[in-house]
C-alpha cells in the first residue's frame, strides 16, 4: 500500500500550515509501512481521536475510527482493545484534551500498561476554541483566558508518564517528519503503553518554531540510553534545551493479557463475554 491508499475523501479543514499536517503525513507513512510488512492488516487498525483540531484527524485516515468525547480517547480504546487484541489502536489526543479534561484516563492507561498508542498534539494552547491556556501553556503565555499572561507552572508531560509507568516514552516535533515516523514505528510496535508527545506549531494562535527549533537535539544521538529511567527522568526536566527522541522503554506485562490471558472476545458470544469479562474485573 502507498500513503495515498489511506486518503479520504474528506475535505480537509485545518489551517493553511498547520503543523498537523505534519502529524497526518506520517501516520499514513507509519501505517503504510507497518502493512508492507505484514505486521498488521488495514482493517485490523483503529484510529481513535478526541475533541480539538486535533480531532479531525479521525476524518482523514482511511482505517478503522471513531470520534471521542472531550478528554475520553483512552476509555473506549480500552474497551477496543480488550475486546479484540488483535487490533492495532492508535489514539490521537490534543494537550488541552490530554492533560486537562482527560487526565485521569492517561494517567491510568499508563500506569496498568494498557497496549495502546498516544499520540498527543501539544500545542500549548487550545486551539479549536481560538485560544484558551491548556496545562502545557508556558508562563507568560497571554491567551484570552490569560490576558494578561499565563501564571500557572506548565504540566511536564513527560515526567509525568514516566512517574505513571508508560513502558514507552518519547517527543516528536511536528516540522520533523523523518524522525517523528521512526518514533511512530517503534511506538506502534511496541508491546505496552506508548505515548509520544508531539510538538506541534500552531501557527494561529501559538506560532513556536523560531523559539523552540533552535534548542531541539536528538539526544537518542547524543548516546541516551532509553532503558535508564534515572537518565530518562533527567532528560525530560531539561529546560536549557529541547530534546527529541525515544526518552525510556521497557517491557513489561501488558494489561490485556493479565485480564484476558490469549483469549479474543471478540470471536466469542458477545452476551458471556460482555458478562464474564465485567465478572473477571469485580
Amino acid at each position: 500500500m502507498e500513503m495515498k491508499d489511506f486518503d479520504t475523501p474528506t475535505k480537509n479543514t485545518w489551517c493553511p500550515g498547520c503543523n498537523n499536517f505534519g502529524i497526518l503525513v506520517t501516520a499514513k507513512q507509519v501505517l503504510a509501512e507497518l502493512v508492507n510488512s505484514g505486521e498488521v492488516k488495514p482493517e485490523e487498525v483503529v484510529v481513535l481521536s478526541g475533541v480539538g483540531c486535533h480531532g479531525k484527524i479521525s476524518d482523514y485516515l482511511r482505517v478503522n475510527s471513531f470520534y471521542c468525547l472531550h478528554g475520553r480517547v483512552l476509555p473506549p480504546a480500552m474497551g477496543i482493545k480488550v475486546a479484540n487484541q488483535r487490533l492495532k489502536v492508535i489514539a490521537f489526543a490534543g494537550d488541552g484534551d490530554a492533560y486537562a479534561e482527560g487526565i485521569s484516563h492517561v494517567v491510568h492507561a499508563a500506569r496498568r500498561n494498557l497496549d495502546v498508542t498516544l499520540i498527543v498534539h501539544d500545542n500549548e494552547v487550545f486551539a479549536l476554541t481560538t485560544s484558551q491556556v491548556t496545562p502545557t501553556t508556558k508562563v507568560g503565555f497571554r491567551t484570552k483566558s490569560a490576558p494578561k499572561g499565563s501564571f500557572e507552572t506548565p504540566l511536564n508531560p513527560l515526567q509525568l508518564m514516566l512517574a505513571c509507568g508508560a513502558t514507552f516514552v518519547a517527543r516528536g516535533f511536528s516540522g520533523d517528519s523523518k524522525h517523528l515516523k521512526g518514533m511512530m514505528l517503534e511506538a506502534v510496535r511496541h508491546r505496552g503503553f506508548s505515548f509520544i508527545d508531539v510538538i506541534q506549531e500552531c501557527v494561529t494562535f501559538n506560532p513556536v518554531r523560531e523559539k523552540y527549533l533552535p534548542k531541539m537535539y536528538d539526544l537518542n544521538k547524543e548516546g541516551h540510553d532509553d532503558t535508564n529511567f534515572s537518565a530518562a527522568w533527567s532528560k525530560a526536566g531539561e529546560t536549557d534545551r529541547m530534546p527529541l527522541g525515544i526518552f525510556y522503554r521497557v517491557e513489561k506485562q501488558i494489561y490485556e493479557k493479565q485480564l484476558l490471558g490469549d483469549r479474543i472476545l471478540a470471536d466469542e458470544n458477545p452476551a458471556n463475554s460482555i458478562k464474564q469479562a465485567l465478572l473477571q474485573l469485580m
